[in-house]
């Protein structure tokens, strides 16, 4: 059994959106709806599509899609160690949107020599920024 000590939690968000789960879906697997929110990107919604988002100054990062339940969950990889996963729960009109950030290892650094632990901290913040613009997204 791999040795999991290693390991640093997942980070984990969940709102609940006032928009319904078809809406929501289209937000976060759809190319149009992840760039209103998150990063420009050139996505398609097809398991084992490879695309990149436009990380700024860290340039493309490639992904790839590795699950696709429309409209309950997304799974992609991103860059060389992380996945991304997007949950959603139909609340009768409403979206219970779960994200999980996972893939951290206090060993590992980025594709940039970021130490993942410094990253996550990083990362962490700018997923609680995220969920306000996707609420806005969804429920305009």
């Amino acid at each position: 059994m791999e040795n999991q000590t290693n390991q640093l939690t997942d980070i984990v968000q969940t709102l609940v959106l006032n928009a319904p789960v078809q809406k929501v879906w289209n937000a976060v697997a759809t190319s149009e709806g992840i760039a209103a929110w998150f990063m420009p990107n050139n996505f398609k919604p097809e398991l084992g599509y490879e695309f990149h988002l436009e990380a700024g100054p860290f340039g493309k990062s490639p992904c790839k899609v590795t699950e696709l339940d429309e409209p309950n969950r997304l799974t992609i990889n991103w860059g060389k160690d992380w996945f991304l996963r997007f949950d959603l729960k139909d609340l009768e009109g409403k979206t219970e949107f779960t994200l999980t950030h996972g893939g951290w290892d206090i060993d590992k650094v980025t594709e940039f020599g970021q130490p993942h632990a410094q990253v996550r901290e990083i990362m962490a913040q700018g997923w609680s920024g995220m969920g306000p613009k996707l609420r806005a997204y969804v429920e305009a």
